[in-house]
């Protein structure tokens, strides 16, 4: 297995692990590709919880694959955490450690489609990608220079007196949850 080999497998299994039935009938990739080019750069000291995680899903990529951690090591962790790593990190912890459901089920692609909406990309499929708009919502949403209830990052919380510009990614995921729960849209 060649580098390139291994780490188009790994995109396309992040790739899998999102888009799920509702989104299948268009491509992504594009938006992928740029989230995934784009190093996750974080201000607020705790937001490095949430790319530490990124890294780890490459191991877990490799363990799901019976692939070596040295090799996982050697081909995949050589950079840091990139924007869709995570954000996909950040999915599934919240559907394994907060949401779980089994009378539901999975609802990784929900929570990450979630934060994509959020941030303004919620039609950007491959026929409608604009890199440069790509580009500005990122940069936008890295240095914290969106809406105080949260629209531009990742969780928009209607309901909030708190600026969700001065917290952690983690504390915004817990009220915008919080918010679904109030609102008894969790399905």
């Amino acid at each position: 297995m060649t580098r390139n080999e291994l780490i188009d497998q790994y995109f396309d299994w992040m790739y899998q692990l999102v888009v799920d039935d509702r989104y299948s009938n268009k491509s992504y990739r594009k938006l992928f590709t740029r989230l995934h080019d784009t190093e996750f750069i974080y201000t607020i000291p705790m937001d490095g919880n949430r790319a530490e995680d990124g890294i780890n899903l490459r191991y877990r990529f490799g363990r799901e694959h019976c692939y070596s951690d040295p090799l996982v090591a050697a081909y995949l962790d050589d950079r840091a955490c990139s924007v869709l790593e995570m954000m996909t990190a950040l999915a599934i912890r919240c559907e394994e450690h907060i949401m779980d459901d089994p009378d539901i089920g999975n609802r990784t692609g929900q929570w990450f489609w979630s934060m994509l909406v959020s941030l303004g990309f919620g039609s950007m499929d491959d026929v409608r990608f604009d890199r440069e708009y790509v580009d500005e919502v990122l940069e936008r949403f890295l240095n914290h220079d969106y809406q105080r209830d949260g629209e531009g990052g990742l969780f928009t919380v209607r309901n909030t007196r708190m600026d969700m510009r001065r917290m952690e990614i983690w504390y915004q995921l817990n009220f915008y949850l919080n918010e679904l729960v109030r609102e008894g849209s969790m399905t």
